[in-house]
C-alpha cells in the first residue's frame, strides 16, 4: 500500500515538472514571436527595463538631496 502511494506521489511530481516546463516554454516561444526579435536582443531588453526605472528613481533622489544641500548652504534667519 506505501509503495503505490509513493508512485502516485512520484507520477503526480513528474507530470507538475512535465506541466511547469510546458508553460515555461509556452511563455518563451510567445514572448519572442510578435516582435521577430531574437531571443538575446529581447532578453537583454527586458533585463534593461528594472535598471532604467531605478536609475530615474536614483536620479531624483540626488537631485532632492542636491536641493536640500543648496538650502542648507543658506545663513539661517535670525527671527529677533
Amino acid at each position: 500500500m506505501e509503495s503505490d502511494n509513493a508512485v502516485v506521489g512520484a507520477i503526480i511530481f513528474i507530470v507538475m515538472i512535465l506541466g511547469a516546463n510546458f508553460v515555461m516554454y509556452a511563455i518563451a516561444r510567445g514572448a519572442i514571436r510578435p516582435n521577430n526579435r531574437s531571443f538575446l536582443e529581447h532578453l537583454g531588453k527586458s533585463l534593461s527595463q528594472p535598471m532604467q526605472k531605478k536609475d530615474d528613481s536614483l536620479d531624483e533622489l540626488h537631485r532632492r538631496i542636491q536641493a536640500l544641500d543648496e538650502a542648507g548652504k543658506d545663513p539661517p534667519q535670525n527671527p529677533e
